[in-house]
């Protein structure tokens, strides 16, 4: 291999290691489509104890949904979507969680929980190391409260797991 060619591979790895803000908020939403779409699905599957709990996931999953549309609207941050930045080790993961399980008729209230932990842990680490990748400003501030935001539903759905798994009580 030539120096050229060394050159040439190295730089083209940088490349794929990069990507747009515009390209990550493109996949965000199609993660928070495709959760809504989820939880609204399980609704009239899931057991009585939990359904309130998939209404709010679901209810919570179009809230950020309807933030990255309005986000594409918007003109004034035009240039901020244009912006390279390294993609997260999480990235893969995140992207991962597109892809949903089939939990069948009669869902198991653990088995739905335990997928929903998941899909919050993968959500609050890809937001949170995007927010440590982001230039200052609104964009950073966006991953920064998208993190907290799936932060506090992990630790939420934790305790209801907790609640209603290992104590076998009521939510």
């Amino acid at each position: 291999m030539t120096q050229f060619d060394e050159g040439m591979a190295h730089g083209m790895e940088r490349l794929r290691s990069k990507t747009t803000v515009q390209e990550i908020l493109e996949v965000a939403t199609g993660f928070e489509e495709s959760a809504r779409n989820f939880y609204r699905d399980l609704i009239p599957k899931v057991s009585k104890q939990i359904r309130y709990l998939v209404e709010e996931l679901a209810d919570e999953e179009q809230a950020h949904f309807d933030l990255f549309a309005s986000l594409a609207q918007r003109t004034d941050i035009a240039d901020q979507v244009k912006i390279e930045i390294e993609r997260t080790a999480s990235d893969s993961k995140f992207s991962d969680c597109l892809h949903l399980p089939n939990l069948g008729e009669q869902p198991d209230d653990q088995a739905v929980l335990q997928y929903a932990m998941g899909r919050e842990h993968a959500a609050m680490q890809h937001y949170g190391e995007l927010a440590e990748t982001a230039p200052a400003g609104p964009i950073r501030e966006l991953f920064q409260y998208l993190a907290s935001e799936e932060t506090k539903h992990k630790l939420e759905l934790e305790k209801i797991y907790y609640a209603t798994i290992h104590r076998g009580g009521g939510v």
